[in-house]
């Protein structure tokens, strides 16, 4: 089953659980924050530094790993991703004074990440934090070096500094271009995307439900690469599992055929997502073989979704965004279907473990 398949061919309830100005304003006013991130990274530029860590945990983390793979091929910036309880419990030697920490919290008290930064205090170097909490524990002065505090939009806030320091290091001469492209285009093309997808998420959540109550012990499969990867183990993760108590797992398209494809079997469920970054051509390659080997799978490709306005040099950077607008449709109708508020937790944050 490919996404467009079902656009025209589904009519089901019209966009549950969503507010189209809301969505329109979350990414605009994400994007408003360029030239104070600017101006935090001017900052940081002129006092120098020898590195720079993204430092999260669960979705944080996966947000982390998205940038770090999205300037590796574009930037020789010394960028790093360290998992926050690793780095708590393990170190790392190459973390100096002159490193500069990048962190995210939505709760703004999430225990692992109150502890890296009093400890990456400790050693004397300096965090750069994106707080969608006020009036919390990590926007609290001594907590924090460089603070924006705003909700949402995790994953652009990171891109839009990634984008910046690429830029400063003379690694991004179309940035001023882009930028306004962005900002003219970019909230408006998601909601689109939104509504187009509304139907077929309906009928993907719908099938899938019933799947997963006849075969509740199976666990459903996410695939992607590149940009993608951090979001798709996110998405198995803090959604599916955490969210739905829906057995996942999720792995990169470089690490498919050395293991996970021994175990497709004719109903085993799979979900690929294709973005159109460097490693669309390992996406690809799985897309060529799930046909081959299972009925159910699901190939989720941005290359489908008219962005009107957006560059085609520009797509590339933002496709894992698109991924999410369709996403935020599925989520809404798994909700439904599974009769399951997403804000019910079994065991997080329920009692001290």
């Amino acid at each position: 089953m490919i996404v467009s398949d079902l656009w025209k061919e589904v009519a089901g309830p019209t966009l549950r659980n969503f507010n189209e100005n809301e969505s329109l304003e979350s990414v605009a006013g994400a994007l408003k924050l360029r030239a104070k991130i600017e101006n935090i990274i001017d900052d940081i530029w002129e006092n120098g530094f020898d590195s720079i860590y993204f430092i999260g945990i669960g979705g944080t983390y996966a947000s982390s790993m998205q940038v770090e793979v999205y300037m590796r091929g574009k930037s020789a910036l010394p960028v790093f991703v360290e998992n926050a309880a690793e780095f708590l419990t393990t170190g790392n030697k190459r973390f100096t004074t002159n490193s500069i920490v990048i962190i995210s919290s939505v709760s703004g008290d999430t225990k692992e990440m109150v502890e890296v930064v009093d400890l990456v205090h400790k050693i004397g170097a300096k965090v750069f934090s994106f707080i969608d909490t006020p009036n919390t524990k990590l926007t609290k002065e001594d907590k924090q070096d460089y603070l924006i505090c705003s909700p949402k939009n995790e994953q652009l806030k990171f891109f839009m500094v990634a984008n910046y320091l690429m830029y400063k290091n003379g690694e991004f001469p179309l940035y001023e271009d882009y930028n306004k492209n962005m900002e003219l285009y970019l909230a408006k093309c998601l909601v689109e995307v939104e509504k187009k997808v509304d139907a077929w998420a309906f009928e993907y959540a719908k099938e899938k439900v019933k799947f997963i109550k006849a075969r509740p012990e199976l666990p459903h499969y996410f695939v992607s690469s590149g940009i993608q990867w951090g979001a798709t183990y996110s998405y198995a993760m803090c959604y599916w599992e955490e969210q739905m108590w829906i057995r996942t797992k999720s792995i990169t398209c470089s690490e498919f055929f050395h293991g996970m494809q021994e175990i497709i079997v004719s109903d085993t469920p799979v979900t690929l997502f294709i973005v159109e970054d460097e490693q669309r051509p390992l996406a690809e390659r799985v897309a060529k073989f799930l046909p081959r080997v299972t009925e159910n799978y699901t190939i989720i490709d941005t290359k489908e979704f008219k962005l009107p306005g957006i560059k085609e040099e520009y797509r590339s950077s933002i496709s894992h965004l698109v991924i999410r607008a369709v996403n935020n449709r599925i989520d809404s109708y798994m909700e439904l279907f599974l009769r399951h508020p997403l804000s019910i937790r079994r065991y997080y944050r329920q009692f001290d473990y």
